[in-house]
């Protein structure tokens, strides 16, 4: 998976004996082995890892200083025919001073040494007993085992095979500084940095170190990978937990189990590309002064091929956490009731028209409006809610429609559409029994007709119902349901669109709850053809362009992190292979393509509505896009996975 930005980090908290710097680089040498045998590109220890954190005074003796670089010397030796670039915090002595340093070694060479910048002297900690911060360097380079080896703050490691695979180190205090170094090593291009901490317990420290490590990786936009000493360490009069944990920009990969007599080790698969990516999207990023005096050490990561490990979200949009959806869904229908809100103090209008055809996206933005007119203390009768019955609506349907209107006291209109299109497909010489798109598209432009002219009536707004899904895959008329007056439902994902339905059935009174829950059980569909023999539904969306499930998933790594169809096929075939055939996915990826690219025109003149997540297609908002562009290119990386099968 390394072809699609995908580096396997790990965090160890290998067993400690305080001061026994022999077994302790027995115990890295067992985690580093156990490492590459995870794949684990790049691992590493807690602070002053070969020694232990809790030597105090015993970091003032020459015998522990010494047998510290036999430590170091071991480890070099030892990784001469390993895969695997490791860190390990080891006490050492220049220029006059002690230093609190991390230790890069590969494939028997130590790549540089980076010493601690802050160092904490307050409540339970006394490092400046023992250690000196970075500043007071003389020089940048030691000689250790006869090779001068950079000795600085300011190094960059970066692969000689994936541009993107760039990282840095601070140590424990660092982080906890208003100016952490990390701040600098990510504006150089680290898109990684690793943590050697020695932080202890104490009631509250948990909770805020993981925000502290959370907020660092989401404002650098960058992965964060930290390990702390672990619980083996000294308890004179303090503990230590052994907390590691892994984010990427804010998010958190893994975390370890705390208080572990055990070695522990965590490994997460993080995103560089997508990362990079990321930085160059986000124009504030680099509008910062910054230091520029570093150097860059090359490392060579392993070509083994590893399978993804990661495990994603197959429904990105929506929280997985039932508590943290709920507080989500109330949270987005807020902004979108207070747009709306927004839009009709603006205009001075109370009215609303909206067509009801009993599926969900209408539902929604149904609910939508109710609650902004809680928010302005406006009557629902103001809500001139139509249901618009067709050749292909089903008393299903039909009746929820109805239900709903009335149950919610809207001023409901029924206006039938099928004399009306009957008379235009006369005027245009269009057989009305030719099922085809025009058949279809016919009743679409004029149920948006009659809504508009009857807001023009009113003195109302129509409220489009169109969701962030069926705009990216263009399933909508043009001129049609494709265009309102403000579209409250167009940054919403199908996939979400039912969570936020649900979230207000929940708490409705049983006979809107009743209606509300039978139109979330009603399969999507326009309703454009003629019901089956039996009244059911005959044209079922997701037959026609793909489950809805897959295309959010495509949407969201497409748009958000711009990756490629290749590295969306392969997320998707891990993600979704309990559910769908490769083929399947493969199939519907190119549909989602091709869509995408194709309808571009609608979406170049949708009209308003509000951003509510972190992707939305409008034109005036996240997305500048030619409606002539060509898919050629991304579509042949999809056709080159099918002939390379």
């Amino acid at each position: 998976m390394k072809e699609f930005g995908f580096i396997r980090v790990g965090a160890s908290v290998p067993k400690l004996k305080v001061a026994d710097t022999i077994f302790n680089t027995e115990e890295i040498k067992k985690q580093v082995d156990l490492a590459i045998s995870k794949n684990i590109d790049i691992l590493t220890f807690p602070e002053l890892s070969i020694t232990g954190y809790t030597c105090n005074d015993l970091f003032l003796h020459n015998t522990l200083i010494d047998n510290t670089l036999k430590s170091l010397k071991n480890l070099k030796e030892f990784s001469k025919e390993k895969n695997i670039v490791f860190i390990v915090g080891a006490p050492i002595k220049k220029d006059n001073c002690l230093f609190n340093t991390a230790v890069v070694i590969n494939k028997g060479k130590i790549l540089g040494i980076i010493p601690k910048t802050y160092i904490p002297n307050y409540n339970e900690f006394y490092e400046k007993r023992w250690f000196a911060s970075s500043k007071k360097l003389i020089t940048n380079e030691i000689n250790l085992f006869g090779e001068n080896i950079p000795f600085t703050t300011n190094i960059i490691f970066a692969d000689k095979n994936i541009n993107e695979n760039k990282f840095a180190i601070e140590i424990c205090e660092d982080l906890w500084s208003v100016f952490p170094p990390s701040n600098n090593h990510a504006l150089n291009g680290a898109n990684i940095i690793f943590n050697l901490s020695a932080s202890n317990e104490i009631i509250g420290k948990y909770e805020y170190r993981k925000d502290l490590v959370k907020i660092q990786s989401a404002k650098t936009i960058s992965a964060y990978v930290y390990s702390s000493c672990g619980i083996n360490e000294s308890s004179t009069d303090i503990l230590f937990s052994g907390s590691s944990m892994i984010y990427e920009n804010g998010s958190l990969l893994k975390e370890n189990n705390r208080f572990d007599f055990e070695s522990n080790l965590i490994y997460a698969d993080v995103d560089v590309k997508k990362l990079a990516n990321d930085r160059v999207q986000n124009i504030s990023y680099m509008d910062i002064v910054k230091d520029t005096s570093y150097q860059t050490i090359y490392f060579e990561s392993s070509n083994k091929k590893q399978e993804l490990k990661r495990i994603y979200s197959k429904t990105p949009f929506i929280p997985s956490n039932e508590l943290v959806r709920q507080k989500r869904c109330e949270e987005i229908l807020n902004i979108q009731s207070s747009a709306l809100a927004k839009r009709l103090k603006h205009t001075g209008i109370s009215k609303t028209v909206i067509g009801i055809s009993g599926g969900l996206d209408s539902t929604l933005a149904f609910l939508v409006i109710t609650k902004a007119y809680e928010k302005l203390g406006i009557d629902n009768k103001n809500i001139i809610a139509v249901t618009l019955p067709g050749f292909g609506t089903t008393d299903r349907t039909y009746n929820n429609a109805i239900e709903l209107i009335k149950s919610y006291k809207a001023t409901l209109r029924e206006i039938s559409i099928k004399e009306a299109c009957i008379t235009h497909f006369k005027d245009i010489g269009h057989d009305i029994n030719n099922l085809d798109i025009t058949y279809e598209n016919s009743q679409a432009r004029e149920r948006t007709q009659i809504l508009m002219d009857l807001a023009n009536k009113e003195n109302a707004l129509v409220i489009g119902t169109g969701d962030l899904s069926e705009l990216a895959l263009g399933w909508c008329t043009y001129n049609g349901d494709h265009m309102s007056m403000y579209a409250v439902n167009s940054s919403i994902p199908k996939t979400l669109v039912k969570y936020l339905v649900k979230f207000v059935a929940d708490t409705q009174k049983e006979n809107i709850k009743k209606v509300l829950y039978d139109i979330l059980d009603t399969p999507i569909s326009p309703e454009l053809l003629p019901p089956t023999k039996n009244g059911k539904i005959k044209q079922i969306t997701e037959d026609n362009v793909g489950p809805y499930i897959l295309h959010d998933f495509y949407l969201y790594h497409f748009l958000r992190y711009k990756a490629s169809p290749k590295k969306i096929f392969e997320l998707a075939k891990n993600t979704f292979k309990d559910e769908y055939e490769n083929e399947e996915i493969l199939k519907w990826l190119k549909v989602f393509i091709k869509k995408f690219f194709t309808q571009q025109f609608k979406r170049s003149c949708m009209p308003d509505g509000v951003k509510v997540g972190s992707i939305t297609l409008s034109p005036r908002g996240d997305l500048r896009l030619p409606s002539d562009a060509s898919y050629s290119v991304w579509m042949e990386e999809l056709e080159n996975i099918n002939n390379n099968k």
